[in-house]
């Protein structure tokens, strides 16, 4: 690893630096990393030896020296083994975490911010080094299938850390080092002034990182607030420690390699028995919070952490809105790919299909009724899973025993509320791990008016298909619902541009995102770096969007100094 200082890093990185700030301006297509764990790219020894050394964490302790061990934890469970990874990681004392933060804060508030910039490019670089062996820590951890997981949590996940980076550095240069002032005063005469500008980081930032994309909302935090001054304790959920770890070691050593204290950058595991994310967040030493997780937690975060800077990325019910399909087989075929990927764990998973009850128009005039739409989308989610090589690549594993409880309580409740299921859940065998925690989609029938069923998000693979009055009240009730509710993608089906536009104006004044005719060509819920604004901010799906210039720009503040020059120098 490099042993050059920041001021050469910078330099090395500059061409990255201004391709991503570059991009942002854009919104074009960009990325330093390879997305692909393709050997064709990487040869074929880099997957084995991401492989071999994931393998050789397993039942060992895990080498992170950082001050205020006293003891150890971990007890992380894999969805597709079943078994504990038996890795061990030190348990901290928050108090020393917070000490060590707050002392290698103050020598990084030195570093100018193209000396921060060419740090942070470094980690993301040291970081995608080692993707192959996240990969297999995210997939055990997580139960995202192993591209998913080689790309979520590798490149993907870096271009959205490297987008609020660049975000960060444009904020920063807003402000100027000096400044020459001078104006007239009357009988006084004119007045000199040297004005001096210097940022001061708000402080130790914790984040909150969840369990299904451990990394892919926690890279953007980190970079934020490193690049804005402000020291990091990461917070793993309990079952999502390896992949956290093995980013703060490689992050501690970068800093390290670079003359740089590595407790700017810390973890605090726990164990779910004895959980310390309050005590974190509470902490009077805590002055920014980054959280990714459920929309209750976050929500309390919001209640009761008003003191703090707080950004969330909760969850919604992402509602899709059917009025016409231009291209039947490849619309539904993408929508059917959006249900079964990751099965459903995914902040932009759609949910809510709401579907007008007298069925939706097709080209040369046709129109499929309401149980024709449902059907055919059931059965291109049965045939995309009926392979249970392709349903591994495409659903993964389910992460947590709540979501397979989830789906069958989802049954029931639709039975017992006169609904339909027409198209039921069942476990996949999966071909490399037979033991593997899996289920395909479920999908049901409800009434527009069984809001109590539709109306939350459910976390687990289940679609509901929603019978509508009409494709107004479809509208209404998927914008109200992304409103009240909170959305963080949602879905419209329409070949009438008149309507469209009606939509867009719906989904505008409820702060959602909307996404228009997405078909089978890529995943339709892929939000890319430097081009989509994931999350508006504007509904309680949460109150932070990555990234925008309002996700670094609070992250720190202007301390200002001024002095007159003295009259005969001015003359």
């Amino acid at each position: 690893m490099s042993a050059e200082r920041p001021a050469a890093l910078y330099e090395r990185n500059k061409a990255h630096l201004d391709a991503a700030l570059k991009a942002c301006e854009t919104r074009s297509y960009w990325s330093p990393f390879t997305e692909s764990p393709s050997t064709s790219l990487h040869g074929p020894e880099r997957p084995a030896e991401g492989k071999a050394r994931f393998e050789a964490m397993l039942g060992q302790r895990f080498d992170l020296d950082q001050p205020g061990t006293i003891g150890e934890v971990g007890y992380e469970i894999s969805p597709y083994t079943g078994k504990t990874l038996d890795v061990r990681y030190p348990k901290p004392d928050p108090q020393a975490l917070f000490d060590a933060a707050k002392t290698a804060m103050k020598p990084w508030q030195r570093l100018t911010a193209e000396e921060r910039a060419g740090v942070c490019l470094e980690m993301a670089f040291a970081l995608e080094e080692q993707a192959f062996a996240n990969a297999h820590a995210t997939m055990h951890t997580a139960g995202q299938a192993y591209l998913m997981a080689f790309s979520g949590s590798g490149a993907n996940a870096l271009d959205r850390g490297v987008e609020a980076l660049a975000y960060a550095y444009k904020a920063l240069k807003d402000v100027p080092r000096t400044a020459d002032w001078e104006k007239s005063f009357g009988r006084t005469g004119v007045v000199q002034l040297k004005k001096q500008y210097r940022i001061r980081a708000r402080g130790v930032a914790v984040v909150v990182c969840c369990a299904t994309f451990p990394l892919w909302n926690a890279y953007p935090a980190v970079f934020a607030n490193l690049m804005t001054g402000n020291p990091v304790i990461l917070k793993p959920h309990p079952n999502g420690i390896l992949p956290v770890a093995m980013a703060v070691k490689r992050m501690r050593e970068t800093l390290t390699a670079c003359g740089l204290d590595p407790n700017m950058v810390l973890m605090a595991a726990d164990e779910r028995e004895t959980p310390i994310t309050i005590e974190l967040l509470q902490h009077p030493d805590c002055a920014i919070i980054d959280y990714t997780g459920s929309q209750r937690f976050g929500l309390w975060i919001e209640e009761h952490c008003a003191d703090k800077l707080v950004y969330t990325e909760t969850a919604g019910c992402n509602g899709v809105v059917m009025d016409s399909l231009s291209d039947p087989d490849g619309l539904i075929g993408g929508l059917a790919n959006g249900l079964c990927g990751f099965s459903a764990q995914m902040c932009t998973s759609p949910q809510n299909i709401h579907i007008p009850a007298d069925g939706v128009k097709i080209a040369g005039g046709e129109t499929l009724s309401f149980e024709e739409v449902g059907q055919r989308l059931a059965d291109t989610i049965a045939k995309r899973t009926e392979d249970p090589k392709r349903a591994a690549a495409l659903c993964g594993a389910v992460q947590a025993r709540q979501s397979i409880d989830l789906i069958e309580q989802v049954r029931e409740r639709v039975k017992a509320a006169g609904g339909r299921v027409v198209l039921d859940s069942r476990p996949y065998e999966h071909p490399d791990f037979p033991g593997a925690q899996t289920a395909t989609p479920l999908v049901v029938e409800v009434e527009a008016d069984a809001v109590d069923l539709y109306g939350e998000e459910v976390f687990a693979p289940v679609c509901f298909l929603i019978r509508e009055p009409s494709r107004e009240a479809a509208l209404q009730n998927a914008a109200t619902l992304a409103a009240e509710r909170g959305a963080i993608s949602s879905y419209l089906y329409s070949s009438d541009r008149d309507f469209i536009e009606a939509a867009q104006d719906a989904f505008t004044d409820a702060g959602a995102s909307l996404w228009i005719n997405m078909d089978q060509r890529m995943p339709i819920n892929f939000a890319a770096a430097y081009s989509d604004y994931h999350v508006t901010g504007l509904n309680p799906a949460g109150n932070a969007c990555l990234a925008d210039l309002a996700f670094v720009a609070d992250r720190f503040r202007i301390v200002q100094f001024r002095e007159p020059v003295p009259a005969e120098a001015a003359q």
